[in-house]
């Protein structure tokens, strides 16, 4: 289990729900796929890169809405900003995984409290 952290912690998360439009191939990379996601008029659309390829394909995500952490701070991942971390479970020693995924009814931009 990973330290304990107070409410406050918590509270600087910004999860909210998108849909991915589009999965793309990374040139070079094994694990990671380039996701394109909407979250709505209030954020717009972002690209996540995600290390799920070995996990789900590109026909299955495409489509999907799920959760994403969107005020994690950019990161470069084979030479693309990656705007956002897809949220996920799974066991590597299992080699189980799937995507957090949520209803239909549930709205694009919606926060995950």
């Amino acid at each position: 289990m990973k330290p304990e952290i107070n409410f406050d912690d918590w509270e600087k998360l910004d999860i909210r729900i998108g849909k991915i439009v589009k999965v793309e191939d990374i040139e070079g990379a094994d694990k990671l796929y380039k996701l394109t996601v909407s979250f709505g008029d209030e954020i717009g659309t972002r690209v996540i890169c995600a290390g799920i390829k070995e996990y789900v394909s590109k026909e299955d995500l495409e489509g999907k809405k799920t959760a994403f952490i969107v005020n994690l701070a950019p990161r470069k991942l084979r030479g693309i900003e990656s705007q956002g971390m897809i949220m996920a479970a799974g066991s590597k020693e299992e080699n189980k995984f799937s995507i957090l995924e949520v209803s239909d009814d549930v709205e694009i931009g919606s926060g995950v409290s």
